[in-house]
């Protein structure tokens, strides 16, 4: 039906989709940093309470994630995206009229929370592997950078706009944007490229009768299953996948929601404090699609190990911190956060993929994503309250670091490598060629 150039096409459009989507969906989200310190100064809250309303969101985001799963199984990524976008947009408009706690829970937790994880990684990574197989971490990689881009220019732009006219105004300003721009464009969205019937990677259909491309099955009675999500429960891949997903959340949210606040804390400007969290996302661009393509050659467990290296590193910078506060060492955080630990998304959704591929994948994926957001749940409010209960984020950032280690230990364990190998590695199966 289409030639190669229009194969190329499509797949690179979702990938372009993907990249304005996330830049404005999880920076959306990701904004309440910026929030989160004049609504302290407004209401007095405690820390816990306050920043419980974004983890409350992460709960929202893990009890709707198996929905979104089975939603993108049978509806495709159009329904699933317009739903994100109607209640992320919502959610936004509606914060400015807070005046009690629950009002924020309702607003930041249940409207942006339940919304982005339509519009943010769970999200996108339930179809996007489907367009890619040989460069799906590149793709991904390049596709989740958005993210970086988006921030570097909404952070900076959304503090402004708090400090001249207050955060209201900031979070009706975002959900318009949000709405205007994101309703639209989820519209040219597929789900697989068999449905219009095109392969992945661009590839074109092979002749009749010529021999058919190497598999990359390692495990090939693993990958004979139709795996349904009952079956994927009762087998050890699947909790390990849990674990490391549950510690890859914790730790970036536990870090991203407090890391403002801590640094002007600690003596840095509050605008330098904002340029911080921007560029933690800007040095994530190159990272995502490095570390993604890395993953194509390499394996994904190695990259979601680097990444979790990645985190320890900027969890033990922020621990120097309070008694250097030197610029050099707050660059050395941004790096290691945004170039190494952002590596995590571009491999996110291709370790389950691996594993459970087939035509459950949207509500298996969803499924794990239950645990990771439960673990981005955790990471905002456990750190808040331990810093409630201390005076101080030492405690919180320790655990960060032992966190790291268990969530690269646990998907290094899960071995998608050991079900299909990446396309760097297939020179290594048996009977390979070279």
């Amino acid at each position: 039906m289409f030639g190669m150039r229009s194969r190329l096409y499509f797949g690179w459009v979702i990938v372009a989709v993907t990249f304005v989507t996330m830049g404005i969906g999880v920076n959306a989200r990701t904004a309440f940093s910026l929030l989160f310190p004049p609504i302290l100064d407004e209401f007095g809250w405690g820390r816990g309470v306050t920043a419980g309303a974004f983890s409350f969101g992460f709960l929202i985001s893990a009890c709707m994630s198996p929905l979104i799963g089975r939603l993108m199984d049978r509806a495709g990524p159009r329904a699933v995206m317009e739903l994100g976008v109607l209640l992320m947009g919502g959610g936004l408009l509606l914060a400015p009229l807070t005046s009690q706690p629950w009002h924020l829970y309702l607003t930041i937790g249940v409207l942006v929370g339940g919304g982005s994880v339509c519009l943010g990684y769970s999200g996108q990574s339930l179809f996007l592997p489907n367009w890619f197989a040989r460069r799906r971490g590149l793709a991904m990689g390049i596709a989740f950078s958005g993210v970086g881009v988006g921030s570097t220019v909404m952070m900076p732009w959304l503090q402004a706009m708090i400090e001249g006219a207050g955060w209201r105004a900031g979070s009706l300003t975002l959900g318009i944007v949000l709405l205007v721009v994101l309703a639209p464009i989820n519209l040219l969205l597929h789900k697989r490229p068999q449905d219009m019937g095109l392969l992945p990677d661009g590839d074109p259909e092979p002749p009749q009768g010529s021999v058919p491309p190497p598999s990359n099955i390692v495990d090939p009675a693993w990958a004979a299953i139709a795996w349904t999500l009952p079956l994927a429960l009762r087998t050890a891949r699947f909790w390990w996948l849990a674990l490391g997903f549950f510690g890859g959340l914790y730790i970036w949210y536990a870090v991203q929601v407090h890391q403002t606040r801590y640094l002007i804390e600690i003596g840095f400007d509050p605008t330098l404090s904002a340029w911080a969290l921007g560029f933690v996302s800007l040095a994530g661009i190159p990272g995502q699609i490095v570390l993604g393509h890395m993953s194509d050659r390499v394996g994904r467990e190695i990259v979601w190990a680097i990444a979790c290296l990645g985190f320890a590193i900027c969890f033990a910078a922020l621990l120097v911190l309070a008694h250097l506060p030197l610029l050099p060492l707050l660059c050395a955080m941004v790096l290691a956060q945004g170039v190494l630990g952002y590596g995590l998304t571009s491999v996110m959704g291709a370790i389950v993929a691996e594993i459970f591929q087939g035509p459950h994948f949207g509500v298996i994926f969803g499924s794990v994503m239950l645990a990771a957001l439960a673990g981005g749940a955790a990471g905002p409010w456990v750190s808040g309250v331990l810093h409630d209960a201390t005076g101080n984020y030492v405690a919180a950032f320790w655990l960060g670091i032992g966190v790291s280690a268990v969530s690269a230990a646990a998907v290094w364990r899960a071995a998608p490598r050991h079900v299909r190998v990446v396309a760097g590695q297939m020179h290594r199966l048996p009977g390979a060629g070279g």
